[in-house]
């Protein structure tokens, strides 16, 4: 009955991301609050069936203990934040994600349910975003909500783009692992080639500059964490698979956009299905038999590859940053492609908001919330917004110099899990590295920490990496 439980509450842990996707990522009070209320249950019944539901590990322990601690000092701050109840709601939300990790860092210490992880969650991010593409390859049978703001880019069934493109990102660099995993079922890597195309053309869709970067990352963190030739070929394979997909639908603005009479986008609709069902079964007949007869063997990386990658990727966001910063956004940016050859963004505006906020309080931030408000009082145009699109900027505004020390407690806590995890078991970390990866690079520029059914994605591979070292040691 106990490994009934445990068993039954695991599935949940996997499936509840994708489940909360359909309700608009979790965004809004109501599920919130449902999802926080079934992480802590989960987090009850694995301290009933699990004999040490919490890890020895330093990394472990300082994770949990950083985002247990920054979930207080974010509810601690109702006493200073212009709105007391944008506090509350911001500490339920942290209090969300103290419970997702600490539930799936215990419940993940299973070696079995661990396989689990990757396929369950590339799964979970192909149902969201096969759901999202169907009203565009099938709009004379379907059709959903639409937000005049995301302009006809892909935005259900989370309602915004961005975190579609982060999901889809997530979904492809999960996918291009198990198709490069030797250690899993021929079957598996076959359908997880075949899944790299619609996940491409999702990614593609969304329009976010910032998930192509993100799904950048995660594939250069992948080719570091499994330095093997089929893992290589597994990715090119995926790129091939999700490019064509992209340059399939590029030409149809029926797809791409939602534009034009419901008989043309029909006829776009049906033309862009059938060839991403044609470049699907050609990326699986691919990957059936070129996977069999590649050579084995690891690549030959630089001796430092893992900081040189870690400082590819920081100078790439770095770049960004400071290049977009000198466009103007008096212009409004297209909804298409064009966006994609562009730096150009609001951001930078909330983003110097936020600095500006920090150096009014730096030590204990302006209050969680409390960014929305001064972006009132200071903001250069008339451009409502509620999140400073960037977790490490709006922690700062927010929560100060003692947010930002938790925050970076927190995710210290995972890269040294991560290094460790990586050694015990080299396999069964990469993929989770290179997805978590995709996070943490996509985070420093949207309100993903305002998502849970994207975050809660990125925290059940950081518990996976958290379990791993003390699973395999125990």
């Amino acid at each position: 009955m106990r490994q009934g439980l445990a068993n039954a509450a695991r599935l949940v842990l996997l499936a509840g991301p994708t489940a909360l996707a359909f309700f608009a990522g979790g965004y809004f009070d109501g599920p919130r609050i449902w999802a926080g209320l079934a992480v802590w249950l989960l987090v009850a019944v694995a301290a009933i069936v699990c004999p040490r539901p919490v890890p020895a590990t330093p990394g472990a322990r300082l994770a949990l203990i950083g985002l247990a601690l920054l979930a207080v000092w974010t509810l601690a701050s109702i006493a200073w934040a212009p709105i007391a109840g944008s506090a509350y709601h911001a500490g339920q939300l942290v209090v969300l994600y103290a419970g997702g990790l600490l539930a799936a860092v215990a419940l993940l210490r299973d070696r079995r349910w661990q396989r689990a992880v990757e396929p369950a969650l590339a799964a979970g991010a192909l149902i969201v975003i096969g759901y999202g593409l169907s009203e565009r390859l099938a709009p004379g049978l379907l059709h959903f909500a639409r937000s005049i703001s995301a302009q006809g880019r892909l935005e259900q069934p989370l309602t915004y783009w961005n975190a579609i493109g982060e999901l889809a990102a997530l979904g492809f660099v999960l996918a291009a692992r198990l198709a490069g995993d030797e250690s899993r079922p021929r079957v598996l890597r076959t359908a997880a080639a075949a899944a790299a195309a619609p996940l491409g053309m999702g990614l593609y869709l969304s329009f976010s500059r910032g998930a192509l970067f993100a799904c950048a990352a995660g594939l250069v963190a992948l080719v570091v964490a499994a330095p093997q030739r089929r893992q290589a070929w597994a990715l090119v394979r995926a790129l091939a698979a999700g490019g064509l997909a992209s340059l399939v639908a590029a030409p149809f603005a029926g797809v791409t956009s939602l534009a034009g009479p419901l008989s043309t986008r029909e006829r776009q609709g049906a033309i862009t299905l059938a060839a991403l069902v044609v470049i699907m079964l050609v990326a699986a007949l691919a990957q059936w038999r070129l996977a069999a007869r590649e050579r084995a063997g690891d690549l030959r990386l630089p001796r430092r590859a893992t900081a040189l990658a870690a400082l590819v990727i920081c100078a790439g966001l770095a770049l960004a940053i400071v290049v977009g910063n000198k466009e103007g956004t008096a212009q409004p940016l297209g909804s298409g492609a064009g966006r994609l050859v562009s730096l150009q963004s609001n951001r930078y505006a909330y983003w110097r908001v936020a600095l500006r906020a920090f150096a009014r309080e730096p030590v204990r931030g302006v209050g969680a919330g409390g960014w929305a408000v001064y972006w009132l009082r200071w903001r250069p145009f008339a451009d409502g917004a509620q999140d400073a699109h960037s977790l490490p900027l709006q922690t700062a505004a927010e929560l100060g110099i003692v947010g930002l020390a938790l925050l970076a407690a927190f995710l210290a806590g995972i890269a040294i899990a991560a290094r460790a995890a990586h050694r015990a078991d080299p396999v069964g970390a990469a993929g989770a590295i290179a997805g978590f990866v995709v996070w943490v690079a996509h985070a420093p520029l949207d309100w993903d920490w305002q998502m849970p059914a994207v975050t809660l994605v990125a925290l059940v591979l950081a518990g996976l990496l958290l379990a791993l070292p003390d699973a395999r040691n125990g």
